[in-house]
């Protein structure tokens, strides 16, 4: 008998020991494949792609060590504690025991998700890295209609609502924002969190309609493990600001839907601290007496014991009030979050009625601005004098305020992405606005670069004192006129290599008619003999040298291809074909901009 025989029917090896399908998993673990589905998306399992698929390429493939792994999860267990209950359920409806049903109905099984957070993300970090589309699920679900008897539960969507909004008061709060694009699809945001970059996307605010298409269940199963990532998520970022989680918000806002706003009254009130609701009743003023001496008292003991470790002057006013302030400042804050914080600083916005007011409630606080908008509980109304900057969304403004400017939506993410105030002209009301630039693409690499882009570059440039923007002054930038000489200096040396190559050239002519034997005589009337179809017979002759250089350059290429794998060789034509496309489209572009 061989040393490596294996009767048939006994261990297996290599990838049919490794792989199991997707039918063997579901009957190895004894589950429905809905259920099978569920605990792959919590338990973060997804399908693998061996090198050599036993059963067949029409086969989904799982890793048997992920399958023993959900074997042995409490999970599992509990989903079928959840299948017996309904069965049970349904057993008491069918025979009319209503009062079991009830009972039953009342009491079902119930799990929690927390200790799956900690398996699938040791470290904070980590969950950081995965947010992306948790957010933009979180996001979605948010914006559906809540009503009843639709296949999204209506507290869900709330509760939803309030975990977005919970993320977006803390980004706006940090500044940590750095950049947001308006699509088609929606919104991009893009937010730096503890080194993190952070991108996610919102539906635009329409009313949004639930299609037959989308498989509901799988995504309520993201759900619900999303949900409760983002809250552990907030819980973290919102205690490493000193702010309580979950926030108490203002009952009043929150009936206005102006959560976000009341948020951001939460967490700017500081740690601890609730925004208290001049409308709510209820409260015995006693007891809010009794409050504020005992408030009233632990402040100053506060006070008392920084004084007596020489923290803070004994006479000084409001003293306790600037030692938190000045605890919760962040005064590790880098350059690029001052810039943010500092862009829109001393400018007072004001929102009209028509104009999206969920995005620009978020975009314009997270970079130093004051906002309020048309409607009830908004901090300021429309006559306030001090406004700077008004928001309209319409072809006409009636009434006019001379004090302030009035713009279109577009120029608050155009300076957002810009990092600087631009002029407001090309951005009135009435006006077709300059084209959306979106600052996740990288112009040079690209190839192309946009004619608004370049008037972006010059007007940053003249922000940072480096050059003027109008492009006809005399007085240029030292960085300009470097430029502009680098590029002389390389032409003049290409024309020099070139002449230098003609001459060699010539020298080597002259050399073989030397040896052939031909004398300058015959040479000079040759020349004169020579027909103008000659003539020009010799000035292509450098135009069949190129395209001989450009042939042997090709012939280089595919010895190179020809030594390829078959795998590197269809890579390779997939690059040069991106290639191409680049190409095509950017000269397309150009032609357009020649056109118009």
């Amino acid at each position: 008998m061989p040393k490596h025989y294996r009767p048939a029917g006994k261990k297996k090896e290599g990838n049919a020991a490794k792989y199991i399908t997707r039918t063997k998993a579901v009957n190895y673990l004894q589950v429905s494949l809905a259920i099978f589905r569920k605990l792959c998306i919590l338990k973060g399992v997804f399908p693998r792609q061996p090198k050599k698929k036993v059963e067949g390429n029409h086969k989904t493939y799982y890793h048997m060590k992920d399958i023993a792994f959900l074997a042995h999860d409490p999970l599992i267990e509990k989903f079928r504690q959840i299948k017996v209950h309904r069965k049970k359920v349904k057993k008491a409806i069918a025979k009319k025991n209503r009062d079991l049903a009830d009972r039953l109905l009342n009491r079902p099984p119930t799990y929690k998700l927390d200790k799956l957070v900690l398996e699938r993300y040791p470290t904070f970090v980590d969950a950081l890295r995965d947010m992306d589309d948790c957010l933009t699920m979180v996001h979605l679900f948010a914006a559906l209609p809540a009503v009843d008897g639709e296949r999204v539960e209506v507290k869900r969507i709330h509760h939803c609502r309030r975990l977005s909004h919970e993320w977006q008061a803390y980004i706006s709060r940090t500044h940590s924002l750095r950049k947001t694009f308006i699509s088609v699809k929606g919104i991009y945001f893009q937010a730096e969190v503890q080194g993190q970059k952070i991108t996610w996307l919102t539906p635009h605010a329409l009313q949004q309609v639930l299609t037959d298409d989308v498989d509901f269940n799988v995504m309520l199963s993201f759900l619900e493990f999303y949900e409760t990532l983002l809250g552990f998520v907030n819980f973290k970022l919102y205690h490493s600001i000193n702010v309580n989680y979950p926030p108490i918000l203002d009952p009043r806002l929150e009936a206005l839907a102006a959560e976000l706003y009341a948020l951001c009254r939460y967490m700017s009130a500081g740690s601890g601290r609730v925004i208290g609701n001049s409308e709510s009743g209820g409260v015995i003023k006693d007891k809010e007496d009794e409050n504020d001496k005992a408030s009233s008292k632990a402040d100053e003991s506060e006070l008392r014991l920084a004084q007596l470790q020489h923290q803070l002057p004994a006479n000084e006013p409001g003293a306790l009030m600037h030692l938190v302030e000045e605890s919760t400042a962040a005064d590790t804050d880098d350059d690029e979050t001052k810039e943010c914080k500092s862009l829109f600083k001393n400018l007072k916005f004001y929102l009209s009625r028509e104009v999206p007011r969920e995005s620009l409630l978020f975009i314009i606080p997270a970079f130093g601005g004051t906002v309020s908008w048309e409607g009830e509980g908004a901090p300021f109304n429309e006559v306030d004098e001090d406004i700077t900057h008004q928001i309209v969304d319409r072809p006409t403004q009636s009434h006019v305020f001379l004090s302030r400017e009035y713009v279109q939506p577009q120029w608050v993410f155009d300076c957002v992405n810009a990092r600087i105030i631009l002029p407001t002209e090309e951005y009135l009301v009435g006006r077709v606005p300059p084209p959306h630039l979106s600052p996740f693409v990288d112009n040079d690499a690209e190839g192309y670069i946009p004619e608004y882009a370049e008037t972006i570059k010059r007007l940053q440039a003249a922000a940072r004192n480096e050059v003027l923007p109008l492009p006809g002054d005399e007085d240029l930038d030292n960085s300009l006129v470097a430029a502009m000489m680098d590029k002389t200096e390389s032409n003049e040396a290409a024309e020099k290599k070139r002449k230098l190559e003609m001459l060699e050239k010539q020298y080597h002519d002259e050399l073989k008619m030397e040896i052939d034997g031909v004398t300058f005589s015959n040479l000079s009337n040759k020349k004169a003999d020579k027909s103008p179809g000659t003539m020009d017979k010799d000035d292509t002759k450098s135009d069949q040298e190129e395209d001989e250089k450009k042939q042997a350059e090709k012939d280089n290429d595919d010895i190179s291809t020809a030594l390829m794998s078959r795998r590197r060789k269809g890579l390779y034509k997939a690059m040069e074909i991106g290639k191409e496309r680049k190409r095509d489209k950017v000269e397309l572009l150009r032609k357009r901009k020649k056109n118009s």
